[in-house]
């Protein structure tokens, strides 16, 4: 059942469930053709991905999950939301869906959520298509030390669970084109998260931008795994935190091609129209090769 809040105008599809770890996973299956799977980060769902699968399901399959905690997926009490949970629970929708040759699509901490899948298969990932994130850890920097802090405390409980800063204060600022995206748009973000219970899982995440720190280290110590798969890098060059990480990736991912994009933390939702040709040359390229 898809809730009525969800604009089905911008949001037509029909969301498939899988059980996993502890509660329902929903996610988009549309389209035929070699899988492309679209990892997001907080406080996104795949919503933000919509433009991309209708730009691209004529020809490859979209594969969209939404985490746990987020978007129409379930938000289980207790669960604890570490990212190293949801790239679990992405495995286990991989493998049940018996997806092949894999391209995967990141974003925010979906990056390190969706890059664990490669760094454990390389044999099945044939892409990389990344959107401002990372995939290591932030200890000894001040500022994210600082916020980790604050997360911990009565006080950041209370802003993420009862004001929603993850949604309407990070999020907005961080997305810079007012022009695309409206009340009316943003309110699809907003309704995902609308009560403190809903907004849990955006509190656990942001409390795991330092907690997780051991695992975005085994991960980012094990690049090496997928530095030779071709990878496109489209980034928001106005993103007020992501855009200075781009030139770490230009040096990790050997086969990078790059897109610098006149916008903010989210370019799926800021500027898919520019994104799509690129993006399908890209796809297409590699299809023939």
């Amino acid at each position: 059942m898809i809730p009525d809040w969800v604009d089905r105008y911008h949001y037509p599809f029909e969301p498939k469930a899988l059980i996993v770890d502890a509660g329902m996973m929903r996610y988009l299956d549309e389209g035929g053709g070699r899988p492309v799977v679209m990892v997001h980060g907080t406080p996104t769902w795949s919503f933000m991905y919509r433009h991309l699968v209708r730009g691209l399901c004529e020809r490859h399959r979209c594969i969209v999950p939404d985490h746990l905690g987020y978007g129409l997926s379930d938000k289980p009490v207790g669960y604890a939301y570490k990212p190293s949970d949801q790239a679990r629970n992405l495995d286990t929708l991989i493998e049940i869906l018996g997806l092949k040759d894999v391209t995967l699509v990141v974003h925010d901490f979906g990056g390190p959520i969706g890059l664990s899948y490669a760094i454990d298969h390389p044999e099945n990932v044939r892409q990389l298509v990344l959107f401002n994130t990372w995939m290591w850890s932030f200890r000894g920097d001040r500022r994210k030390e600082f916020a980790a802090k604050l997360f911990d405390t009565t006080l950041g409980r209370l802003l993420y669970e009862r004001v929603g800063f993850s949604v309407n204060v990070l999020w907005r600022q961080a997305v810079k084109d007012r022009r695309r995206y409206t009340s009316a748009i943003h309110r699809q973000y907003a309704r995902a998260v609308a009560s403190p219970e809903a907004r849990r899982a955006t509190l656990c995440t942001a409390r795991e931008l330092l907690g997780s720190s051991d695992w975005y280290d085994s991960l980012w110590h094990r690049r090496g795994r997928i530095a030779g798969i071709p990878a496109l890098l489209m980034w928001g060059m106005k993103d007020p935190v992501f855009a200075e990480y781009l030139p770490r990736w230009r040096a990790t991912l050997t086969r990078a091609e790059v897109v610098e994009l006149d916008c903010g933390h989210a370019p799926p939702e800021e500027r898919a129209p520019e994104i799509l040709p690129a993006l399908r040359a890209f796809l297409d390229k590699e299809s023939a090769s």
